[in-house]
């Protein structure tokens, strides 16, 4: 009976510490606003305006964002800049060559990222909430930047301006393992130069970014997901009359 106790205990607190070791460094939940149309809307401004500089959504063509209540002139007028037309496919101006060139790789296409990152350590949403709020300023890097998530990130930040530049402090402390050894150990973030946003406002909108990335990845899911609710009802309805015909069906026969 102990031992039953102890793994039912063990399988509840499986996800939360699979969540809590992600790479090394905890996972912070995304907030749920897939259904939210303006933060939908301010998080295709954000995309549009900070990521697809570099970034091709190559699977998302500007007119399906009419479905987070955008119409065509809000497209034209707020989110096309270079002669696109409302029928393209949104992809970056920047060509392969040069990205390799000032990158060291090509950045990928983020039509399908966060379903592309989900693990069994937390949902895609969770990774890029994190991954975004996670920069600092490493002069030892290429880029002169670095990420707690993603230790030698290739990719600038490109919210900086937004969230300010900040350095991460470590503290050098005993090994948990072997007490002979040290190790640096995260401690927190400090601010060098403030941004444009206050860190509960640039939360809130890398909060609005992540969820445009959730949707663009399937943008017909809050459809299914209510599609689903009406299909698993009918057939609730159907096995209730299966079961009360199949009950009268016998009762004539005995």
């Amino acid at each position: 009976m102990k031992l039953l106790k102890k793994l039912i205990v063990a399988l509840a607190l499986a996800p939360t510490l699979a969540l809590a070791n992600s790479g090394g460094y905890p996972l912070d939940r995304a907030p749920e606003r897939t259904n939210d149309l303006a933060a939908l809307q301010n998080g295709a401004k954000l995309f549009v305006n900070y990521c697809l500089n570099c970034h091709s959504a190559s699977a998302m063509r500007y007119n399906r964002l009419r479905d987070i209540g955008l119409t065509e002139d809000q497209i034209k007028n707020n989110l096309l800049f270079t002669g696109e037309k409302v029928g393209e496919l949104m992809k970056t101006s920047l060509s392969a060559k040069d990205a390799k060139e000032w990158f060291g790789a090509v950045p990928p296409d983020l039509s399908v990222i966060a379903r592309a990152k989900a693990s069994g350590e937390g949902s895609g949403a969770d990774w890029l909430y994190t991954y975004l709020r996670t920069y600092y300023k490493d002069e030892g890097r290429p880029t002169g930047w670095n990420n707690m998530l993603f230790p030698n990130v290739g990719m600038p930040h490109a919210l900086w301006e937004l969230q300010g530049v900040r350095a991460a402090k470590f503290e050098t402390v005993a090994d948990a393992h072997d007490k002979t050894k040290t190790e640096h150990k995260f401690v927190g973030f400090e601010t060098v130069t403030a941004g444009k946003l206050s860190a509960v406002e640039y939360d809130n909108a890398v909060g609005d970014l992540v969820a445009y990335l959730q949707w663009m990845g399937e943008p017909a899911q809050n459809n299914r997901k209510r599609l689903g609710v009406w299909v698993v009802m009918f057939m609730a309805l159907l096995a209730t009359l299966a079961w009360r015909l199949n009950a009268s069906y016998w009762k004539e026969v005995k």
